[in-house]
């Protein structure tokens, strides 16, 4: 068994460069997700648990298949099972990201100084950067689906308070990568959720999190290289999102590899649309590298797209783009950096002159200039700079003398921005893991998903 698994991975190992080198897509519509659409009316007579069911939803079928069955799960005698939600609703999301170095989380690691807030979100909606080494092996070869499994594991573990069984789930992962073997693409590959056993008692269903007692569902996941985006949305809310659909983009080596690049996710709620952009762009100090970064975001805008592949007349092929969306958070590591650096800039930072050193901040200029992100918003910071971090410490990497720890001047690199009505950001912080050498960061926002 042994000898053939080590079979099929070296020959197909050729296989997956050439099509990463070629550019040649293959599932790049596919997500992880709680589910199931072969058993979709089964699954609402029960609460979404670890042990439940996970679906590839195809692109074709998620949007088709939904609003074909609607009229019979809405129906007066499922009414019951799925909570109506007022369409004038006003909805908490939480928006996360996290650069967490190429490092691979132990089970204990605890999410809740960054997944924790006063009041429980409807929606959470968590990016990562660097879920493994960008090296030549993770860029060029076959996927490692493990730590993204860990990763979502454990978040499913702080919003739920569910055991976590990373055997059990690394199995799943096993099984699915044998078929994947010949239609990877560079990273646009199906990015597998948690799966563990957990208890139904009433104690178990209770969040850490929030202290209440509802339940989390995994909408969509998916991952490219190390980039891995997630949405999570309350079990009263799950069978209210339609038309989840993925598209992914590479910007790294050679202008299109998945070392750099973005997942973005578009889905449908009370008839609006919301698309969550995880990016990680260009990286670099030097002078000019803000122009890259630039580009990036505009190859990202180009190439995104999400299409309704209708297999019916009444139907025929359209695609849209992310800024077709309603409402559309962008979020990452951004990467832009301090357009001038000199002696008065560590001055500031020796003061916690955030403000000041602000007046450099390369996204904030380029706004300002027209040349990125024109039109969109993003809350006032208040918070220290988020990279880079000398490892286990709170000691910016530019007081480093070891030459382990590369320099750098801090910046703020992880950000969150918005665009579209109905979003009101009540919070923008960072929390404070030594776990990378970037801070987490997240944001709160009500979301109004009236017509209106």
């Amino acid at each position: 068994m042994r000898q053939e698994e080590k079979f099929l991975k070296s020959n197909s190992w050729p296989k997956t460069v050439a099509r990463k080198w070629l550019n040649i897509k293959g599932g790049s519509d596919e997500f992880d997700s709680d589910y199931d659409t072969k058993d979709f009316l089964k699954r609402s007579l029960k609460s979404c648990s670890d042990d439940g069911p996970s679906a590839v939803v195809p692109e074709d079928l998620s949007e088709e298949w939904l609003m074909e069955t609607n009229n019979e799960i809405e129906r007066p005698g499922f009414d019951h099972l799925v909570p109506p939600v007022s369409p004038d609703l006003d909805l908490r999301m939480f928006v996360g990201t996290w650069n967490v170095g190429g490092k691979t989380p132990e089970d204990d690691l605890n999410l809740n100084d960054w997944l924790k807030t006063k009041t429980s979100a409807d929606i959470y909606v968590l990016g990562f950067q660097e879920i493994v080494p960008l090296n030549a092996g993770n860029v060029l070869g076959q996927e490692d689906y493990s730590p993204a499994a860990k990763w979502l594991s454990l978040i499913r573990h702080s919003l739920n308070g569910d055991s976590i069984d990373h055997k059990h789930q690394q199995s799943r992962i096993s099984s699915f990568d044998s078929s994947l073997l010949h239609d990877d693409y560079f990273g646009d590959t199906l990015s597998l959720s948690s799966s563990s056993n957990s208890s139904s008692s009433e104690d178990d269903s209770s969040s850490p999190i929030s202290g209440t007692q509802h339940k989390y569902c995994l909408a969509a996941s998916k991952q490219m290289v190390g980039l891995l985006l997630c949405v999570w949305v309350r079990e009263e809310l799950y069978h209210r999102i339609t038309s989840l659909k993925v598209s992914c983009v590479g910007t790294g080596l050679m202008g299109y590899l998945g070392n750099k690049g973005s997942i973005s996710i578009s889905m449908t709620m009370q008839q609006k649309t919301f698309c969550f952009v995880c990016t990680h762009l260009a990286s670099g100090e030097k002078e000019g590298a803000e122009t890259r970064r630039n580009m990036d975001v505009v190859e990202i805008f180009k190439k995104t797209r999400f299409s309704h592949s209708g297999r019916s007349p009444r139907r025929p092929f359209t695609s849209y783009n992310i800024l077709d969306h309603d409402k559309i958070i962008w979020l990452g590591d951004l990467n832009y950096r301090l357009a001038s650096i000199c002696g008065e800039t560590y001055e500031q930072l020796e003061r916690n002159d955030w403000q000041a050193l602000l007046e450099k901040d390369q996204l904030r200029l380029e706004q300002k200039e027209g040349r990125v992100f024109q039109g969109w918003e993003e809350g006032d910071i208040y918070f220290g700079p988020t990279y880079k971090y000398i490892t286990n410490s709170d000691i910016y990497a530019y007081k480093t003398s070891s030459p382990k720890e590369k320099r750098r001047t801090p910046a703020w690199c992880d950000r969150i921005l918005w665009k579209g009505e109905g979003l009101k950001q009540e919070c923008y912080f960072r929390s404070e893991s030594r776990f990378s050498d970037h801070r987490p960061v997240y944001s709160v926002f009500t979301v109004t998903a009236s017509n209106q």
